[in-house]
């Protein structure tokens, strides 16, 4: 796989997009992905899992809410990976990880993910190079332990958001009374090592690419949320599901 440069790589929608247009489809594409969920909750043959990774503030919880908000909420779960806990760090990185993974049946969406363990963690010198790629081969082979044992279509989403936008988000984290209680001093010192998260990230592009990432511009969220919903639609859409028959 050819290496895959952020930094090359436009955070914008691409010029053919309009805005007002784009909005104008998402209705019927969220009423969509409503009757796709339903039909893969009841035939109970596949699972899905959705990683979304992305420095801070590049809008994975309002991607969440927006695209999933009209999901049944039976159907679908969200789990959130931060700092790992004393009991979590006892046990192999994945262990917390790998209680979370979907039922067949159910959409689980992880804010953040395994791949933490191979990014903030070399960005921070809390492993080296040896155990990184020990954990990229273990990354693969519990993806296609999921895939190929659980019929679990993984999907997997970079947010890719300029420093410029990333630095106006964060900010708004001071002066917005409804952001507040996201803000943490800590996310300005990691934005600022953004090089050093192009560099752990282009690795893991690199390595963990059995299951292809999808680099979404994430600068407007209007089209960021268009590109995951017709994503996932198109994916859903091609496993030819159908509602099961009456129970004998």
């Amino acid at each position: 796989m050819a290496d895959i440069k952020l930094d090359k790589i436009s955070t914008k929608a691409p010029k053919n997009f309009e805005k007002e247009k784009v909005k104008a489809e998402l209705p019927a594409i969220y009423q969509e992905l409503d009757a796709l969920q339903n039909i893969l909750y009841a035939q109970s043959k596949y699972a899905v899992l959705i990683v979304l990774q992305g420095m801070d503030a590049s809008g994975k919880d309002g991607l969440i809410k927006n695209v999933f908000s009209t999901v049944n909420p039976q159907g679908i779960m969200v789990q959130s990976y931060k700092v790992p806990t004393a009991e979590e760090l006892s046990h192999d990185f994945l262990w917390r990880i790998h209680k979370y993974a979907p039922a067949k049946g159910m959409i689980q969406v992880f804010n953040r993910s395994h791949y933490e363990d191979i990014l903030v963690t070399r960005v921070h010198k809390m492993i080296d190079d040896a155990t990184a790629a020990k954990r990229m081969k273990a990354i693969n082979d519990f993806e296609s332990l999921l895939t190929t044992h659980n019929n679990t279509v993984i999907l997997k989403f970079y947010l890719h958001v300029s420093q410029e936008e990333q630095h106006t988000r964060l900010e708004e984290r001071i002066r917005d009374k409804t952001k507040q209680w996201k803000y943490n001093e800590q996310d300005f010192k990691e934005a600022a090592l953004r090089k050093e998260y192009f560099k752990a990230y282009g690795d893991c592009f690199k390595h963990c690419n059995k299951i292809k990432w999808v680099i979404v511009p994430s600068d407007q969220n209007w089209y960021k949320e268009y590109l995951v919903a017709t994503t996932l639609r198109d994916v859903l859409k091609k496993l030819n599901m159908q509602y099961p028959g009456m129970k004998k």
